[in-house]
C-alpha cells in the first residue's frame, strides 16, 4: 500500500483541518500505519506502553534521524487522540445517534490490511461480522440502531453454541473476530464474557494412517497432487504451508524445507525427504518454463507480503519468489486488482485426497491435515525424540506435540482384550 493511499481517511482529517502542510499528510499515514502493524505484534502489551515502546524502536534504528523519529510520535499522537476520538464518536452512533454497519465494515476491512492479515482471514472476520450485524438486527427487531456491545456478544456467541451446535474452534473463530472488531475499529474494550454459553472442546485423538495405509493411498494419485501428498507427509507441513512455499525456500544442498511465517509468524525448517527430490527438481523444471512465458508476456508478478512489496519493489518477478504449486491460470489480485499467478487451490489436493482414500478403501476419515499427523507419529514410531518433533512441527507447546505419543501407544502396544485371552485358554483346553 503506498503512502498516498494509506489511511485515507486519516489523511483527509488531518487535511480538514489543517493540522500538518500538506505535502507531510502521507508521511504521517505511513508513520500511523508502521505504529499498528508494530502494535499488532505486540497486541498482549498495554496500550499505555505501546507507543514508548514504538519510538525507542525508531531511535534504535541506525539510519533514522530525529526529526523523523519526532514527526512519528506526533503522527501516532493525533491519531490515537482526536482523530479516533472523531471515529467513535462517527462510528458508535454518540453524534448521529445512529450505528451503520456498512461503515464499519468498510473500516474493518481497511484495519484487516493495515496489520497485514491474509486475505483468508480478511473474508473469515468480516463474514462473521455481518453475521453478528444479522442476527443483532433480528433481535432488536430490524436495523441496529444503536453501537453493539459486550451483552450483544455474549448472546451471540452463546446463539453459536446452543442454537447452531458449532464446534469450539468455529465459536473461538468467530470471537476473535468480534474482539477485533470492537478493539481495532470501534475502539471499544470488551471484557465480562464470563457467562458466554462455550461450545464444549472434547478431548480427541487424531486420526493417523499406518504406513501401509500411507502406500495404498499413494498408488492411487499421480503428478502435481502425488507430489503435493508426499510432502505434506515427508515433511509434516500444514495445507496452507506447503502451498506458501516459494523456490527460494526448498534447500537442497541442506535438506531442508523452509517454513516462512507459519502459524504464530514463526519461522520454521523440516525436512525434505531424499526420495522425491529428484522429482521436485524436474517439477521445479516445469514451473520455471511456466514462469519464463509468463515473462515472455510481460507478466511473472507473484504475491509479496506488503511490507517486503515495499521493500523490494522489483523482486516480485524473480525466480525465487514463485511459488512452488503455481495456479495454471492466471487471477485478478482482489486487493490490488494486479494479475498474477497465485498459487493452486486447497481443493486440488483436498479433493485428490479424498479420492484416493476411497479408491484405497480406506475406513477412516482421512483429510490432508492426517498426512501431518501420520508423519509426526510414524516419526516417534521410529524413534525420534519429542522435542525434535516439536520443532518439525512447529509446536509451541510441547504438550501439542505430547498427543502423538497417546496415538503411538494405542497403534503398537495395545493390551490383550480378555476375550482374545479366553479364546487361547480354550484353544489349548481342546489341544490337550
Amino acid at each position: 500500500m503506498c503512502p498516498a493511499t494509506m489511511l485515507p481517511e486519516y489523511q483527509q482529517y488531518l487535511l480538514s483541518r489543517k493540522l500538518v502542510p500538506e505535502k507531510n499528510v502521507s508521511y504521517y499515514a505511513h508513520w500511523v500505519s508502521r505504529y499498528l502493524a508494530f502494535s499488532n505484534r505486540l497486541e498482549n502489551m498495554d496500550k499505555v506502553d505501546m507507543l514508548p515502546r514504538f519510538i525507542d524502536d525508531l531511535q534504535a534504528r541506525k539510519h533514522m534521524d530525529d526529526w523523523q523519529v519526532q514527526q512519528a510520535r506526533e503522527a501516532v499522537q493525533l491519531y490515537m487522540g482526536p482523530f479516533l476520538k472523531r471515529e467513535r464518536d462517527d462510528v458508535g452512533g454518540t453524534s448521529s445517534g445512529a450505528f451503520d454497519p456498512d461503515s464499519v465494515l468498510t473500516k474493518m476491512r481497511e484495519a484487516i490490511r493495515i496489520k497485514h492479515y491474509s486475505y483468508s482471514t480478511e473474508r473469515s472476520y468480516l463474514d462473521w461480522v455481518k453475521r453478528f450485524f444479522e442476527y443483532t438486527g433480528k433481535v432488536k427487531g430490524g436495523a441496529i440502531g444503536d453501537t453493539p456491545g459486550v451483552a450483544d456478544i455474549r448472546d451471540f456467541l452463546s446463539h453459536l453454541a446452543v442454537g447452531l451446535k458449532v464446534s469450539a474452534s468455529t465459536q473461538n473463530q468467530a470471537f476473535n473476530a468480534l474482539l477485533f472488531l470492537f478493539r481495532s475499529v470501534l475502539n471499544i474494550e470488551i471484557s465480562d464474557l464470563n457467562s458466554t454459553v462455550r461450545a464444549k472442546r472434547g478431548a480427541k485423538l487424531p486420526i493417523v494412517l499406518t504406513v501401509e495405509e500411507v502406500k495404498s493411498m499413494f498408488s492411487f494419485m499421480e503428478g502435481t497432487s502425488l507430489l503435493m501428498a508426499q510432502l505434506l507427509y515427508g515433511s509434516g507441513l500444514r495445507l496452507m504451508e506447503l502451498f506458501r512455499l516459494r523456490v527460494k525456500d526448498i534447500d537442497f544442498g541442506a535438506g531442508l524445507i523452509l517454513v516462512r511465517a507459519a502459524k504464530g509468524d514463526k519461522d520454521r525448517a523440516t525436512i525434505l525427504p531424499v526420495g522425491i527430490r529428484e522429482a521436485i527438481r524436474q517439477h521445479l523444471n516445469d514451473v520455471k518454463a511456466l514462469h519464463d512465458r509468463d515473462l515472455a508476456a510481460g507478466l511473472g508478478e507473484v504475491y509479496l507480503p506488503d511490507a517486503l512489496a515495499r521493500k523490494y519493489p522489483n523482486v516480485a518477478k524473480e525466480w525465487i519468489w514463485q511459488y512452488i504449486f503455481p495456479a495454471a491460470k492466471l487471477s485478478v489480485d482482489p486487493r490490488s486488482s494486479k494479475v498474477r499467478r497465485h498459487h493452486l487451490s486447497e481443493k486440488s489436493i483436498q479433493n485428490a485426497v479424498a479420492t484416493a482414500v476411497r479408491k484405497a478403501a480406506i475406513p477412516k476419515h482421512a483429510t490432508v491435515h492426517t498426512l501431518r499427523h501420520s508423519f509426526a507419529t510414524h516419526l516417534l514410531m521410529n524413534g525420534v525424540n519429542i522435542r525434535e518433533i516439536q520443532e518439525l512441527l512447529g509446536h509451541k507447546n510441547v504438550e501439542t506435540t505430547m498427543i502423538y505419543t497417546h496415538v503411538m501407544r494405542d497403534m503398537t502396544t495395545a493390551p490383550k482384550s480378555p476375550l482374545d485371552i479366553l479364546m487361547e485358554e480354550s484353544t489349548r483346553s481342546v489341544g490337550v
